[in-house]
């Protein structure tokens, strides 16, 4: 089960909307989806969670590229969600490298799988596929620090109570309780 929400910060505090992915495909769907709940350019996060196995915090900032925090990158990357957030940039691969549509359109011969072993055993993860996923925080750790909430306690957070301790940081736990 997913939980997302929206927190847009305006001049009378946070403001918190429950938000359906269904519809978004890509992190650029995210971001628009974001900077729509916030008209004036304001700081706008998005908070992701799924069965208390991960967690994903999206900032955007006006039309800023978004910054991405995501708990447990192994976890993440085995759901729909936790894929959009899971760019190549983030994971620090080559963009195209990992798993895509990219690989439809090749004429595979079955020497993938030996492939993949032979890059496991010699720790080379580039020349790995999506299995290269670490069990570990992703993005930038430092997403929260001007709002209180600094790179320790983010990593420190448990998936299981994580966003209502950001939403409590953040003076917003009563609005994302409504949307809850």
């Amino acid at each position: 089960m997913y939980f997302a929400a929206l927190l847009a910060r305006t001049e009378d505090g946070w403001e918190a909307s429950d938000t359906e992915l269904d519809d978004v495909e890509t992190l650029s769907d995210l971001a628009d989806l974001a900077r729509e709940a916030s008209p004036e350019e304001d700081t706008v996060l998005v908070l992701i969670e799924q069965e208390d196995a991960w967690f994903g915090v999206v900032r955007v900032d006006g039309e800023d590229d978004p910054r991405i925090y995501v708990s447990d990158a192994a976890a993440a990357a085995r759901s729909a969600y936790g894929e959009l957030l899971l760019t190549d940039e983030l994971l620090g691969r080559e963009p195209g490298a990992a798993d895509g549509p990219d690989l439809d359109e090749l004429d595979l011969d079955g020497t993938e799988d030996g492939e993949s072993e032979a890059a496991d055993d010699d720790g080379d993860e580039e020349g790995g596929s999506g299995d290269a996923v670490p069990h570990s925080p992703v993005g930038d750790s430092e997403i929260l620090d001007d709002l209180g909430i600094s790179e320790k306690e983010l990593r420190s957070l448990d998936a299981e109570d994580a966003l209502g301790s950001i939403a409590e940081a953040l003076g917003a736990s009563e609005v994302l309780e409504t949307v809850r």
